[in-house]
């Protein structure tokens, strides 16, 4: 068994007036959501053998908040693929992931990062899946156990989510809003 968790970076303003949107940062809720998020990964003791994450800025400064309340580094490995990625892309990237890891963290974005939870998760039910189905919000972790030997045999339905960590269901204050998706 091989365990895939997904992460949605945190949300980021579209106040600033950058040239891109691959350079747009987070805005002090996300800012917040991300550290919160952080704080339950260390309380749930969760670890990774393996990151790879987006090099977008709002990805960056979601995993530097990340590591603040985690307490340590993530030792993220940043692929440009990654950026507004689709599910067929976020497939290669994880098939690509060596066997001698079990525990596999990917940061980036959505509709790709939701997409993927749904397409790996395709014939499990319950009520985490429900929520998945209905909002992946930003700054949310999503832990997927994937009943594979090995990260090449990853397709859809292969997993069951075991984790659907919102920020909203750590702190109030960070629950939804009309633009929090």
């Amino acid at each position: 068994m091989k365990i895939l968790a997904l992460l949605r970076h945190a949300k980021s303003t579209w106040d600033d007036p950058v040239a891109r949107d691959f350079d747009r940062p987070l805005n002090k809720r996300g800012q917040k959501a991300a550290r919160t998020v952080g704080g339950e990964m260390r309380s749930l003791g969760l670890g990774f053998d393996r990151v790879i994450a987006s090099p977008a800025l709002r990805v960056i400064e979601t995993l530097a908040d990340i590591e603040q309340s985690y307490g340590k580094n993530l030792g993220q490995v940043y692929d440009q693929r990654l950026y507004l990625a689709s599910p067929a892309t976020l497939i290669d990237l994880i098939h690509e992931t060596g066997d001698e890891t079990q525990s596999l963290l990917v940061v980036g974005h959505n509709p790709g990062l939701e997409r993927l939870a749904i397409m790996l998760t395709q014939g499990s039910d319950g009520p985490l899946r429900s929520e998945l189905e209905c909002k992946y919000p930003t700054a949310t972790l999503a832990e997927i156990a994937l009943k594979v030997e090995s990260w090449g045999e990853v397709a859809e339905g292969t997993g069951t989510l075991t984790r659907f960590v919102r920020p909203r269901d750590l702190d109030p204050e960070l629950g939804p809003d009309e633009d929090s998706y």
